[in-house]
């Protein structure tokens, strides 16, 4: 590659756009899978959750440590969080339904809460991320104001969320990949 300085560190700064793509779709089939199969044990739905989120909790900490994000500090407890929920889902899938929606809660509303902060700080789909989040916090709280609700009406939360967020993820690494075709 033959450019400038500035062109070369973006070229390294945005390697692994298609990291956060394979998140974003990865998310989206969960969400989906979730949705279909609502009727599925309690069991499953928590240790595809956990994997899903201890990923995301990962990826999340990775991109922390990069310069180019803003809000790193916001970015890391999120990651630590998402983490922590993660492991806990696959540790313990059957430890109640009342346990399992109160973790999803918690995190689709700490979810909601930093991504609709951070949306103002976008100037770019600043609409987009603003709304993703405040779909992630109301379904939180409505998970958390009545962890007891049906089975069926917890999967759909939970898999539209995830939807919800796979569509953010799968667009920011989209974003980030035309940023480095730019730069070449």
């Amino acid at each position: 590659m033959t450019g400038t300085p500035a062109q070369a560190q973006l070229q390294d700064i945005t390697w692994g756009w298609w990291l956060v793509v394979l998140v974003g779709v990865l998310s989206i089939v969960a969400g989906v899978i979730i949705l279909f199969e609502p009727g599925s044990s309690l069991a499953t739905l928590a240790v595809i959750a956990g994997i899903f989120l201890l990923l995301d909790g990962i990826l999340e900490l990775i991109a922390s440590f990069m310069r180019s994000t803003t809000n790193r500090g916001l970015v890391a407890l999120l990651g630590v969080l998402t983490a922590v929920i993660g492991v806990l889902l696959i540790r313990h899938p059957v430890g109640g339904v009342t346990a399992v929606a109160l973790l999803i809660g918690i995190w689709l509303i700490a979810m909601g809460v930093i991504r609709f902060v951070t949306a103002f700080d976008e100037y770019r789909h600043r609409g987009w991320h603003a709304l993703a989040g405040a779909l992630e916090l109301i379904a939180g709280i409505v998970i958390v104001a009545n962890p007891n609700i049906g089975y069926t009406t917890l999967a759909i939360l939970v898999g539209i969320g995830f939807i919800v967020n796979g569509i953010g993820l799968t667009a920011l690494g989209w974003g980030i990949r035309d940023i480095r075709h730019a730069a070449s």
